[in-house]
């Protein structure tokens, strides 16, 4: 699964490297441990609407904008439930009432510098942060919905509640080592197909997506033990993402993938 990550570039750099608008309206902040049910930064791709809502099918707008973690499905009577929601299995995204109206027309990227997973011993949980080696976003596969509440007697929704998930998948390689599921990371060369509004689930080019990321993608993240600081969520800053000394891992693992005591 994925329940924590770090997101820490400006939307302005994050709008470069995306190729896209930002419209975050200054509401992104640099989080080194986004929990659930935080606000956090999406890449969408629409067609533009006119005044009277009326979409534009010869334009898209590719736009950073602002979420709630834990996606509320259209149908939900209340949002209490977004927060369990914060993944979907790829291997049925296609099929669950939860997640296919969103899969079939609202997916997103969901931009991370990297993401935390913990490796379960008999008496502990390790920590590990996982990123690019070149310092590159992850684009982590996500679908998004909207909500909004039949009758709302104290206006809490007037503009609805715009939420989101992550998929997940199987684990590859050297990662199995730590948990048997990871965040579904695209490569860049998949963002445009994942993104086409007009593209539906059943389309090859988005269909072909939804299976674990290839080897040579795995081989360009590194991977680090990290304190258990990141398992509060009230705890925030670079000193999340620094490398455990040796003599403090427990049950450490040899992998390829492990990094060096500096943050990229």
């Amino acid at each position: 699964m994925c329940g924590r990550y770090a997101s820490i570039k400006a939307p302005a750099d994050l709008a470069d490297e995306f190729r896209a608008v930002d419209a975050t309206d200054g509401a992104a902040q640099a989080d080194y441990n986004v929990a659930p049910t935080k606000q956090i930064i999406t890449v969408v791709e629409r067609h533009p609407r006119d005044e009277e809502g009326t979409p534009d099918p010869d334009r898209t707008e590719r736009t950073l904008r602002m979420v709630r973690w834990g996606l509320v499905p259209y149908w939900a009577k209340d949002p209490k439930g977004g927060g369990r929601m914060i993944n979907a299995r790829s291997e049925s995204v296609a099929t669950k009432p939860a997640f296919r109206r969103a899969f079939n027309a609202r997916r997103c990227l969901i931009p991370a510098d990297g993401w935390f997973e913990w490796q379960r011993g008999p008496e502990h949980k390790q920590p590990y942060y996982t990123h690019y080696a070149d310092g590159g976003s992850l684009a982590m596969a996500g679908l998004w919905e909207y909500w909004k509440p039949k009758d709302d007697p104290d206006n809490e929704y007037p503009d609805g509640l715009v939420t989101a998930t992550v998929l997940t998948t199987d684990a590859v390689g050297p990662l199995a080592q730590i948990h048997d599921r990871m965040p579904l990371v695209l490569p860049r060369e998949a963002w445009d197909a994942w993104l086409d509004p007009d593209r539906r689930a059943d389309d090859d080019a988005v269909a072909s997506l939804v299976t674990p990321p290839s080897l040579e993608l795995v081989e360009r993240l590194e991977l680090r033990p990290v304190s258990a600081l990141v398992n509060s969520v009230r705890n925030n800053g670079p000193q999340l993402l620094e490398a455990l000394p040796p003599e403090e891992v427990r049950e450490p693992i040899q992998l390829d993938l492990l990094s060096g005591p500096n943050p990229k």
